[in-house]
Parts: structure tokens; C-alpha cells; sequence
């Protein structure tokens, strides 16, 4: 994946949330505009970024839209989904096995969901 862009309503809100939520992963914001900021990994070949949307209407979360992070271990898992809830996001599954994969959702503050998960 090169890229993953989700809208959001509240820039600057958006960005606490997400500068919070990854401060201790290996993602961090490396760039920032009026209408949009970035964070990358340390392969810096993917991205992940929220916007304002280009057309100047509400951003509105994609029905059957998830974005999955993929992170290192089960208390990484644990850890990011309990900081999503107290960012202010919303329980979609707490932290458990899934098939192969530990994983946890959440929604974001404008009602995206995420998934946070690691292999057993």
C-alpha cells in the first residue's frame, strides 16, 4: 500500500487524536498542510494521512470501510485500542483472537473505523 487517506470534519481535533494514538509506534507526522497531515513509518514507503475533503463537503466515514494497522504484539494491540477509547473513540470489538490474528476496533473521532491487530 502506498497511501491511506481517511476525511476528517476537525483537523486539528483529528490530528491530536492520531498524534496521541501513535506516539509510541513507529508512525509519526511528517507533514502537515491547511487541509491535510501525514504520518509515515519508518519504511517510509507507506503512508497514512487525514483530510479535509477536497470538495468542501462533510467528511462521513465509508460504510463497510476499515483501515488495519498492524503492529508487533497482543499488548501493542491491547494498548492502542484502550488509547483509541480514551481519545475519544468508540468500542466496534474489544481486544481478542480473530482467526489467525489478535485484533482489536475502533472508531475514530469521526467514525472511522480502525483495526489494530498482530499474529499469534
Amino acid at each position: 500500500m502506498n497511501y491511506f487517506v481517511l476525511g476528517t470534519n476537525n483537523l486539528e481535533a483529528s490530528t491530536r487524536f492520531y498524534n496521541r494514538l501513535f506516539d509510541a509506534t513507529e508512525f509519526h507526522q511528517t507533514f502537515s498542510t491547511d487541509r491535510m497531515s501525514f504520518w509515515q513509518g519508518e519504511d517510509v514507503e507507506s503512508a497514512f494521512a487525514i483530510a479535509l475533503p477536497f470538495n468542501g463537503k462533510a467528511a462521513t466515514f465509508g460504510n463497510g470501510t476499515m483501515i488495519g494497522f498492524t503492529v508487533e504484539n497482543a499488548k501493542e494491540v491491547s494498548r492502542l485500542y484502550k488509547l483509541a477509547i480514551q481519545l475519544g473513540g468508540r468500542c466496534e470489538g474489544e481486544p481478542k483472537i480473530r482467526g489467525p490474528r489478535f485484533s482489536a476496533y475502533a472508531r475514530d473521532l469521526d467514525n472511522n473505523k480502525l483495526c489494530f491487530g498482530s499474529l499469534l
